[in-house]
């Protein structure tokens, strides 16, 4: 089904991208071992020049890269958008210094990077964070706290840290920092999740950093933070709408074989409804996402309201349709290895991750009313 906003050559990057997740990163992604990063398929991504797209593509190619490859490999999805998220705010924040030591690193797939905002009582409210920045009294800090549920940890060469600079500053006493590996005190322990992803916990033990390593200014970290989570976040929902697509795609091939009842399982009314349904959902999340991403590329002033509505549709759909589409398919979906059983466990991280879906419905009705208020004024 096209989509109303994408011409041919968009179209045509999009089968093209599809077809290298097939070929050349599905393979890769095969070989990785669970709960760690899988640095050839890293390096891959590199090689076909996705990773340094992330750096010249505005949000809607961003989203149509995550979609095309969470079709195929989600393993691939997940590894080139955990790139974009930890080093956008180098990108997009960082001094010259910086971007030249670590931007071509991420591009060319050599340097893996992560973004620690989450820690165990600031995830959902993350301007509660507690990670200290307590000054050295040479012009530094000493980091110290937690961070936990930090994809790539422990294992990434670089992380964007967020450390609370001001006590009782709430959101404006927070400073964004690019911790390298290998910092004395940074310490890391993987967590084992539901799907095998490289996540995990960084502890800080008065660990140093120099005004060299500020991201942006100090005090304005959560201005890095959710400038990010507004581009990213239309994009969670890209690699939302490409997992339903996918489970789409399985369910019409097996409904229309699937013999059951004197003919096929697509032949019965309530299955064929099951299917349509599916089909709408996944194309209006697919729609709102699009909106979403040309909205952040046209400097639109509504972008955090249309953001947490793209996220939150597009992940709760994708639950719906690959819940649906397991259940279409029966037993076989719960094989282990089988596409859907696979998704079944991708599907669910999403409602969670960069803003629970309650969290976003929060933003959206936040961004309404002040744009009554605004009106008004």
């Amino acid at each position: 089904m096209p989509a109303f906003s994408l011409g041919p050559e968009r179209t045509a990057w999009c089968a093209e991208l599809r077809a290298l997740a097939a070929d050349r990163l599905r393979p890769l992604a095969g070989k990785g071992e669970p709960g760690r990063v899988n640095r050839p398929l890293v390096a891959e991504l590199g090689r076909l020049g996705l990773l340094a797209r992330l750096f010249t593509s505005g949000a809607l190619d961003l989203c149509l890269m995550r979609e095309s490859l969470a079709r195929v490999c989600t393993e691939a999805e997940t590894a080139l958008a955990l790139q974009g998220l930890g080093a956008h705010p180098v990108h997009a924040h960082g001094t010259p210094a910086q971007r030249q030591r670590w931007l071509p690193a991420v591009g060319e797939g050599r340097a893996v990077a992560a973004f620690a905002l989450s820690e165990p009582g600031a995830g959902s409210d993350a301007a509660a964070l507690t990670l200290t920045a307590t000054p050295d009294g040479s012009g530094g800090w000493r980091l110290t706290g937690e961070k936990t549920w930090i994809s790539n940890a422990p294992e990434a060469d670089f992380t964007t840290v967020f450390a609370r600079t001001t006590p009782g500053a709430g959101a404006r006493g927070v400073t964004a920092f690019l911790v390298p590996a290998g910092r004395p005190g940074l310490t890391g322990t993987p967590l084992d999740m539901l799907s095998p992803h490289p996540i995990g916990t960084l502890r800080f033990d008065a660990v140093p950093v120099t005004p060299d390593d500020v991201l942006g200014e100090v005090d304005a970290g959560f201005r890095v933070a959710m400038g990010t989570l507004n581009l990213f976040r239309p994009s969670v929902g890209a690699f939302a709408v490409g997992m339903a697509q996918a489970a789409l795609d399985a369910t019409v091939e097996w409904t229309a074989r699937r013999d059951a009842f004197g003919g096929k399982l697509k032949d019965l009314q309530g299955v064929a409804h099951q299917v349509a349904e599916m089909a709408l959902r996944t194309e209006a999340a697919r729609l709102m996402v699009y909106a979403a991403a040309t909205a952040y590329d046209s400097g639109a002033p509504d972008v955090p309201g249309r953001a947490a509505m793209a996220k939150l549709l597009a992940t709760e759909t994708a639950q719906y349709v690959v819940d649906t589409a397991v259940q279409l398919h029966g037993a076989r979906a719960l094989q282990r290895g089988h596409l859907l059983e696979h998704l079944y466990r991708e599907v669910r991280a999403p409602r969670i991750y960069e803003g629970a879906s309650e969290v976003q419905r929060g933003i959206v009705a936040k961004e309404l009313y002040r744009s009554r208020e605004e009106g008004g004024a």
